[in-house]
């Protein structure tokens, strides 16, 4: 069975990669036997080190996330340095707290542009030659609030529901053209982006509470999820937001 899940020969692009779930996945990936493109702001040298030790060709593309101005260049970069592209994983984002009553327009365009407007047109830049070539698997990192709508993140939730319905949109859209397009929907995972949370006392114990599996995840089980959605195990999976929660939804 585990030919299904061989990445061998595959390119993948992760943005985010630099640390945290971008990190995990792209080292699941390449695990996997796939070839990684790290694409972020802050350059993923230590990602790509550790891909390189796992025997895999891997790549650092500089690429400011927060306006569409890179993508095409994302996507042409990928082609010339790693020489294809398979996967597209869509993990970058940002986040902004407030309540509703003070949120700033600011804080809400500089969210929905990263989290929302560039994920959708490095779908549109990756899709287009996916198209092309008649295969692709397309993963976009939704949020338990693309179910839920949380609170003090009023352009966080906005763009999380949008990856998901653009999930959807697009796999409507590109299904029947040999491309995959699905979501992870990540639970409370353990990374420097949760340090805060994890260290308030009251606040991490309510969390645990929570989650049927009485713990907090680890960005290795976001690399498992990515793996799957990545791989011809998925070939029929089109449209899917895979929550990887613990249980925190079924509750």
């Amino acid at each position: 069975m585990t030919h299904i899940f061989d990445l061998s020969g595959k390119v993948a692009i992760v943005t985010g990669a630099n640390t945290g779930i971008g990190q995990a996945i792209a080292l699941s990936l390449a695990e996997a036997g796939a070839d990684i493109a790290a694409v972020g702001r802050t350059p993923a040298e230590e990602t790509v080190a550790k891909v390189r030790a796992l025997g895999r060709k891997a790549e650092i593309v500089s690429a400011d996330l927060s306006s569409i101005e890179p993508v095409q260049r994302v996507v042409d970069e990928t082609l010339e340095k790693l020489g294809g592209l398979d996967i597209l994983i869509n993990n970058a984002g940002i986040i902004r707290r407030a309540y509703s009553v003070d949120f700033t327009e600011a804080d809400w365009d500089a969210v929905i542009d990263t989290n929302l407007k560039v994920l959708f047109f490095l779908c549109q830049a990756a899709g287009r030659h996916m198209i092309a070539q008649g295969s692709g698997k397309i993963v976009n990192i939704a949020s338990l609030l693309s179910f839920q709508g949380g609170i003090r993140v009023p352009s966080y939730t906005a763009s999380k529901s949008g990856a998901a319905g653009l999930t959807k949109l697009l796999a409507n859209e590109w299904a029947a053209k040999g491309v995959n397009v699905n979501a992870i929907a990540p639970g409370y995972i353990a990374t420097n982006n949760t340090a805060a949370l994890q260290a308030d006392e009251t606040r991490n114990r309510q969390i645990q509470e929570r989650i049927p599996a009485g713990r907090w995840g680890e960005a290795s089980d976001i690399g498992g999820a990515a793996v799957f959605l990545s791989s011809s195990a998925a070939n029929y999976v089109h449209g899917h937001v895979l929550a990887v929660d613990g249980g925190w939804l079924a509750r």
